[in-house]
């Protein structure tokens, strides 16, 4: 799909980064040499790459170059902690990273690295920049994300690229992306909107805009370069917006229009407050687990629809979503119970966990389709009189944060690791604006003191 949007619109600006810009037959060729250098060294079909970068012109080379080769990518976040860090690298099994040179020291050991950002990254060879063939299927691995464990274990979540080019064909369709528009890439990359802010996109002839590494935590900057770079697109977790919505400025966006919220509850007051803050801009709320190709409902928010809560909405395109009891049953509307996704962009399941995919990725009781499953998603929901879902929490100790799912036995277990410390138990309570924070409570080995 991309290769073709090049072939319509070889000479338009595809990616935009601090003053650089690629056309995107420039990055199509920039992809395909690296792409022709990872087949050469033994990656194929379902071959997972690692990727540890900060945010560049040479992540969106290595994403695409990974899936040009057949392969998929595992992103791994440079800031994060070493021991977790290292720890989903083994996991994986990767045995190629994708870096940059100040990052090569944050390999594991055994690992192949490849500084993309280096003049002679590819050894002299001489590298085709022609577009490799096309070496995936429907259902081969796209992109595995590693999201919080219970155990203080990651785990992996293989999304297969049927599953991914259904969510943003579904999105094009209902969001229109032109080659006028101009997206802007702020979210990690090991949070799973990323994958539809780096390649929607280039599926449409628009421009990719790429923010500066932590410029998605800075709300000045963030307002200052919508306007610079006349992006139209983009998206916010709801405690993000509720920083950006403070900021000064916002008075001298014009271009913005149209913005995604996903990663937490969005609340009705803040959704009022976006409005009489940017009253030209389309707001709307999407929700999905990392286990179903990003999001799997959406609703368009409006200042007058006269709802007291603002929904999930309804489902994307080829997706069922289902309210059942513990047994299994559909519940009426009002009732709540667990939410459960159907349909084709249920990921392939968690890597070298087979008990746990299926435990989470079940039978579908309602589906004619030989091996259909559901995911169970943990969430509590219920429909509301006009069919739309409303998300009402979570069913387990899982928590999300500015878009992080966060297992809270995770970081129980790392504290229980620490010297002293006997007992802990882990939170998530509101801070002085009302957005969720953690907070964790121990009590010293020995016992009190």
């Amino acid at each position: 799909l991309i290769e073709a949007q090049v072939a319509r619109t070889p000479s338009l600006t595809a990616l935009s980064f601090q003053g650089t810009a690629l056309s995107y037959q420039e990055l199509n060729q920039r992809a395909n040499r690296l792409a022709h250098f990872l087949i050469r060294h033994g990656v194929g079909t379902d071959s997972l790459v690692g990727v540890c970068m900060e945010r560049s012109i040479e992540m969106v080379v290595a994403l695409l170059a990974i899936v040009k080769a057949g392969g998929a990518y595992v992103p791994f976040d440079p800031e994060g902690p070493a021991d977790r860090r290292l720890g989903m690298m083994e996991d994986s099994g990767a045995a190629i990273l994708l870096t940059q040179s100040k990052l090569a020291g944050l390999a594991r050991e055994g690992m192949r690295t490849v500084c993309v950002d280096q003049p002679h990254w590819d050894d002299g060879a001489r590298l085709a920049s022609d577009n490799p063939p096309l070496r995936s299927t429907p259902d081969s691995a796209a992109y595995m994300i590693y999201t919080s464990g219970s155990t203080g274990k990651p785990k992996g979540v293989v999304n297969i690229h049927k599953g991914l080019v259904n969510r943003l064909l579904w999105m094009q369709d209902a969001y229109a992306l032109t080659p006028q528009d101009r997206v802007l890439q702020k979210t990690p990359y090991t949070f799973d909107v990323s994958v539809w802010e780096f390649f929607w996109p280039l599926l449409t002839g628009a421009c990719l805009v790429m923010a500066k590494p932590g410029g998605h935590r800075d709300a000045g900057y963030l307002v200052d370069t919508i306007i610079a770079e006349r992006v139209t697109t983009m998206h916010f977790v709801p405690s993000m917006m509720n920083l950006f919505l403070a900021a000064e400025g916002l008075e001298r966006i014009s271009s913005l229009r149209q913005v995604m919220s996903s990663g937490e509850a969005l609340p009705l007051e803040l959704a009022k407050r976006f409005f009489a803050r940017l009253p030209h801009t389309r707001l709307h709320n999407l929700y999905g687990p990392t286990e179903a190709a990003i999001d799997v409902t959406f609703w368009e928010c409006r200042p007058d629809d006269g709802k007291n809560v603002v929904p999930i909405g309804r489902p994307i395109a080829n997706t069922q979503i289902y309210i059942l009891d513990e047994s299994l049953r559909p519940l009426p509307a009002g009732a709540e119970g667990e939410l459960f996704i159907g349909g084709i962009g249920l990921a392939r399941g968690y890597w070298n966990r087979p008990e746990l995919t299926e435990t989470k990725f079940i039978p579908d009781p309602f589906s004619p389709e030989p091996g259909a499953r559901l995911y169970r998603t943990g969430d509590l929901a219920r429909y509301l009189p006009d069919g739309s879902i409303e998300y009402l929490g979570r069913l387990d100790f899982q928590e999300k944060l500015r878009g992080f799912r966060i297992e809270l036995g995770e970081i129980e277990a790392a504290l229980l690791q620490q010297p002293g410390v006997g007992q802990a138990t882990v939170v998530a309570r509101p801070d002085t604006g009302g957005m969720p924070q953690l907070v964790a409570y121990f009590v010293p080995s020995g016992g009190p003191h």
